[in-house]
């Protein structure tokens, strides 16, 4: 009986592994779900952009009362990371090669 060795590694009796297979989700439970999934669709939505503030943002829009910690927490649950946006660094650097221009001799 495999649900025998995992109750005991668990440290619960098999009654409960039962019980809980068995049983309905919560409100809350339901409620987690939905949430990671307007998460997951906000963030595939943004092509992978938004990170948590945006992304809180938009489900405020949309009617979910939630904070920007619990999506943070859902996000890194789910494994979902914003792409971070890499800035061009200009070329030119302050005081590089003034002795070697033409108009400074």
């Amino acid at each position: 009986m495999p649900q025998r060795v995992s109750s005991r590694a668990l440290g619960v009796s098999e009654s409960w592994f039962y019980k809980h297979r068995t049983r309905r989700p919560t409100r809350r439970e339901v409620r987690r779900r939905q949430l990671a999934e307007a998460v997951r669709e906000g963030v595939a939505n943004s092509g992978g952009t938004y990170g948590s503030p945006k992304i809180w943002i938009r489900l405020m829009r949309e009617g979910w009362r939630v904070s920007v910690n619990t999506v943070a927490k859902l996000m890194a649950e789910l494994g979902l990371v914003a792409r971070t946006v890499r800035h061009r660094r200009g070329l030119t650097r302050p005081g590089s090669r003034a002795s070697k221009r033409w108009w400074a001799h």
